[in-house]
């Protein structure tokens, strides 16, 4: 049995489903139950790591939310090259499972070349301008529309190219908003509302 033909099987108990549905939304669904670790590849293993650590922190939020009426604490990730070993397609869902977490209320710091994944940051810090010796300081920070802008750093051009190919969003003014806000907002709108495989990576 597959574990997406488990979820359907196990709907009507919540605490199995929740898992199952989970795994599938991360494009496992084809595994099977029971399937030896050692026979799934780099990313498989990854998401499945990952969507094993959403599960737990999903049933915390859940219980806590029951028990005391009042929203759960929220996490702090950090991920080191996650997507190494991920085809594109991967990467879109592993985005999307980030995503997931931020807007429950946790935290992602990730560390990462993937020009994909650096464009979906709300805030970016570039280490450079080199590798090794001749890197370790940090060159630019800031959304990733500001850090396109930077003309020292090395992953600059890159994500202009990718912005580039993504559709501006609008911002609608609200009282007592800063300029950040609006940066970040229209990052936000503007990258989960279209995302387009990138063309080039960057590495540093």
């Amino acid at each position: 049995m597959t574990i997406e033909e488990a979820a359907e099987f196990f709907k009507a108990n919540p605490k199995v489903a929740r898992s199952l549905a989970l795994l599938v939304d991360t494009g496992l669904g084809y595994l099977k139950l029971g399937q030896p670790s050692p026979t799934l590849s780099g990313g498989e293993a990854q998401r499945l790591k990952l969507a094993t650590e959403l599960t737990r922190g999903i049933g915390r939020a859940q219980n806590e939310r029951i028990r005391k009426m009042r929203r759960p604490k929220s996490t702090l990730y950090l991920l080191e090259e996650p997507t190494i070993g991920l085809h594109m397609a991967d990467v879109e869902l592993l985005l999307n499972l980030l995503h997931r977490l931020v807007d429950d209320g946790h935290t992602v710091i990730v560390i990462e070349h993937n020009l994909s994944v650096i464009a979906e940051a709300d805030y970016i810090v570039d280490i450079g301008p080199e590798a090794g010796e001749a890197g370790g300081e940090i060159v630019a920070t800031g959304t990733p529309e500001q850090v396109a802008k930077s003309r020292v750093s090395r992953t600059a051009p890159f994500l202009r190219e990718v912005l580039a190919t993504a559709p501006k969003a609008h911002f609608s003014w609200q009282p007592g908003a800063t300029p950040q806000d609006s940066d970040r907002i229209v990052s936000q709108r503007r990258r989960r509302a279209s995302r387009r495989p990138v063309r080039r990576q960057c590495h540093t």
